[in-house]
């Protein structure tokens, strides 16, 4: 996908300290002992994201990216290293401490079919979380009719079940939950994998125009350089539990260093037939290359 006029624009080094920032963050699955050794996910991952940036973090399946974002959330045990959030270190934060974060911190997820209640309208959704925080049903109401005309839904999808609505429509949906107390940064984990591509470029445009005007922070996961590419300022390429290079996106998704990331982008598809098989050429050379 090409840039448009709402891509990403440059966020310079310097400026306001990171709302998110993660040192040396390792992460094991699975019991050791018995000559078994617990598989590492991650090791020694260093991140940060500064309010109104978006972080890309990609990496192909199993390369631990996923991993990163629920470490953030508190859905994975931390084996060691650091997170901290807002100023607060929560890599051991309590389900209590967890609860109080909720405001601040939330995930858009991958599939826009299944983080959805089917059993509740749009409005009961969105109130949710709202009534939750103690907001009253007048104001929460009107809070769901603001979030809709931002994610740019019908005014009267309130009334209406999640299976009225197609993919794209649900992931805007879900993103609107996940704005409803205005947080500080939101995890999208792969939020555009289940959609087509013209989907795909919309809901990339929303979330940047929502960023543009809520100085929100996002930590974007995926495993598609072009969308990388197309809504991060900068980015960190993940293989194997490590980052393997970092940098401003435009530096690491058009000219990449490390031969991992050159192989990422050397397997996103073009459409022209004769480039498509000098990439697959260029790749294989890559590769055998890199195993030797």
């Amino acid at each position: 996908m090409s840039p448009t006029s709402t891509e990403a624009s440059p966020t310079p080094v310097s400026g306001p300290a990171p709302v998110l920032q993660v040192s040396h963050l390792a992460i094991d699955f699975g019991p050791a002992g018995r000559g078994r050794k617990a598989f590492r996910a991650l090791n020694d991952v260093s991140l940060d994201v500064r309010p109104g940036e978006t972080l890309g973090v990609v990496g192909e399946s199993g390369s631990g990216k996923t991993t990163i974002g629920r470490a953030v959330l508190g859905l994975v045990p931390v084996t060691s290293g650091s997170i901290v959030f807002d100023g607060k270190e929560i890599a051991s934060a309590t389900p209590r401490e967890r609860r109080a974060l909720a405001a601040d911190l939330q995930v858009v997820f991958q599939d826009p079919y299944s983080s959805l209640n089917p059993a509740l309208t749009i409005e009961d959704i969105l109130t949710e979380p709202l009534e939750a925080a103690g907001v009253e049903r007048r104001p929460a109401r009107a809070r769901v009719a603001e979030l809709l005309d931002q994610v740019r839904l019908p005014a009267d999808s309130g009334q209406r079940l999640p299976r009225e609505f197609s993919g794209g429509q649900r992931q805007r949906i879900a993103i609107a939950r996940a704005l409803t107390r205005s947080p500080k940064l939101v995890i999208c984990d792969e939020p555009t994998s289940a959609l087509d591509l013209t989907t795909q470029a919309l809901v990339l445009d929303l979330l940047i125009e929502i960023q543009q005007r809520t100085d929100v922070a996002y930590l974007f996961i995926s495993h598609q350089l072009g969308v990388v590419r197309r809504i991060s300022h900068r980015v960190a390429v993940i293989h194997r539990g490590e980052i393997v290079e970092s940098g401003p996106a435009t530096q690491v998704t058009e000219a990449p260093q490390h031969p991992y990331t050159q192989r990422l982008l050397l397997s996103a598809p073009v459409a022209d037939p004769a480039e498509q098989a000098k990439r697959r050429a260029a790749r294989r050379a890559l590769i055998d290359a890199t195993s030797q």
